[in-house]
Formats: structure tokens, C-alpha cells, sequence
């Protein structure tokens, strides 16, 4: 279901020309409008093109992240249940990148990540971490104040936490904090800052309720 053609893997290890830098994060235009197309073929193969790349690269995570939170999704819907060996390899192969390069992470985003791989394996039923998987999304934002990244990912956990540990009033303030920083120019092309506004209307649509 998820396979493409050689041809397109190709075309994107041309096309592809990320920042390698830790302060620069923007997102490679051809991956981005893939992602507002909801065509996450494309992104898996990127992922599969350069995870087995030598030393890795801290910005792949990013694009490891978010197709883990898609696959798994898809995974959990009624029908799609085939996915889930999938789904498992590509949260432990992410896990196992994020444990690799931790060290050259920018600050916040290890906890960040490992955050998500407790959440992603929760869903899984792989383990139980829901509170570890909070506080390390808040310890994220503590790290990293000035980064949209970390803000929005605790948003993002507010936004689904149950209302013992968050809600959606609180998860709008983290999404506008990470707006005013997603609205620097190296974010133009990154899924996150697109994904942040998608969560902020989803929030004012709840509120509308």
C-alpha cells in the first residue's frame, strides 16, 4: 500500500536539499507540499532512502516523527489492522535513531521525541508511559522556550491529554507561543508550522461549541 516507484525515491534524493544545521530546521519544500497534499507515500520514501545513511542526520527525525504519528493512526482504524507490523518497525526504527544522534540534538529535542515514542508505543500497546511521556514534553518547552517546535509538541500533548493533565484552552496558549516563532522565514517550508495552525483552528472550532 505505502510502496512508490524507484523512480520517485530517486527524484527526491536529487530534489531534497536539507540544512544540516542544528539551528535550521525549515523543511524541504518538495516534502512539505507533499504533506499538504496528504500524500505520505512520498514522505516514506524519503525516510526510507537516507535511515540507513551513514553518520544520521538529526533532521530526519522530524519526518521520522510525523510519519510515526500518521502510520500509527492509520494502524489503529478499523480495517487497517495489516498496518501494524509496520507501524511498530517504523516507532522502533525512529526510537533507535533518536537514541543514536541524541547527542547532537538541539536542546529540547530529545526529550521531545522521546516523548512521542511513549506515546506512539502507548497506542501500540508496546508500553505504559503517559505521564513520563508529559513531563518530558513539558521539560521540552523548559529547554527550549524560543523553539516552535518544542511548543507546539506540548501544545499537541495538551491538546489530547485528558483533562486531568491538560485541555484545549491551554494547549491554544502553547500553539500561539509557537506561532509567533513558526512565523520566521527558515519555517516556511516545515510541516510543524502548518500542522500548529491546523490544531489552533481545531481548538477555536471547540471553543465555538
Amino acid at each position: 500500500m505505502y510502496k512508490v516507484q524507484r523512480g520517485i525515491v530517486l527524484l527526491l534524493c536529487m530534489v531534497c536539499s536539507f540544512s544540516l544545521s542544528a539551528q535550521d530546521f525549515s523543511a524541504d519544500r518538495e516534502l512539505f507540499a507533499a504533506y499538504l497534499r496528504e500524500d505520505m507515500t512520498v514522505w516514506q520514501a524519503y525516510i526510507d532512502s537516507v535511515a540507513t545513511d551513514s553518520p544520521l542526520n538529526t533532521h530526519l527525525l522530524v519526518y521520522e516523527y510525523g510519519f510515526c504519528g500518521y502510520i500509527v493512526a492509520e494502524a489503529k482504524k478499523e480495517g487497517k489492522e495489516a498496518l501494524m507490523p509496520e507501524a511498530k518497525r517504523y516507532v522502533k526504527q525512529f526510537k533507535e535513531h533518536v537514541e543514536a544522534i541524541k547527542t547532537q540534538l538541539p536542546a529540547g529535542h530529545y526529550e521531545m521525541y522521546k516523548s512521542a515514542v511513549y506515546v506512539f508505543e502507548l497506542r501500540l500497546h508496546e508500553s505504559l508511559h503517559p505521564l513520563k511521556a508529559m513531563d518530558l514534553a513539558k521539560k521540552a518547552t523548559h529547554l527550549a522556550p524560543e523553539d516552535p517546535m518544542t511548543l507546539t509538541y506540548y501544545g499537541t500533548s495538551l491538546f489530547y491529554a485528558p483533562k486531568a493533565f491538560g485541555n484545549k484552552k491551554e494547549a491554544y496558549k502553547w500553539f500561539e507561543k509557537a506561532s509567533v516563532y513558526f512565523a520566521d522565514p527558515k519555517w516556511e517550508y516545515c510541516w510543524l508550522r502548518e500542522a500548529n495552525e491546523m490544531y489552533k483552528n481545531r481548538c477555536l472550532n471547540y471553543f465555538k461549541r
